[in-house]
């Protein structure tokens, strides 16, 4: 079972390439009681990040320069082979959703953000991805039991 305590302390990456957002984001999951929260404007940097921190939510914007969302997100897929990313898309076009959501993200919201959704958001997206480690931590053990010959 996953406690408030693990969702609250779990690893959050903001990926916006304006500033205000990022901070707009990084203030509402602060107030929100969430700690471990970690920001970049350069996408480029995600996976490495990802690589370091294994994040249980990543807010991702699909419109940045240089890389977008879509094709972060197909990066990502190559660092998390099971295919649970993690990812909840953050974009002013709608339009997308469908698109997002093919491409792997978890989950969508549309700006202008309301606040209290995207909160509910993040939770549920942190709590999937915190029970998906629990299954794996407990399907390796079981593997490694049986190997062992301790179960039948």
């Amino acid at each position: 079972m996953v406690s408030t305590f693990d969702i609250l302390n779990a690893n959050v990456l903001i990926v916006d390439d304006t500033e205000s957002h990022v901070l707009l984001l990084e203030r509402m999951l602060r107030a929100d009681g969430y700690l471990s929260i970690h920001s970049t404007m350069d996408p480029h940097e995600v996976c490495e990040l990802h690589r370091r921190n294994c994040y249980a939510a990543i807010l991702l914007d699909l419109k940045m320069p240089g890389m977008d969302g879509f094709q972060l997100m197909e990066s990502l897929k190559e660092i998390a082979p099971d295919g649970n990313l993690p990812v909840l898309v953050i974009t002013a076009e709608p339009g997308q959703k469908l698109r997002a959501l093919r491409a792997g993200a978890r989950d969508f919201v549309t700006k202008p953000l309301d606040m209290p959704e995207v909160l509910i958001r993040v939770h549920n997206i942190i709590e999937v991805a915190l029970l998906h480690q629990e299954l794996k931590r407990l399907n390796d053990r079981l593997v490694e039991m049986q190997a062992g010959g301790r179960l039948a």
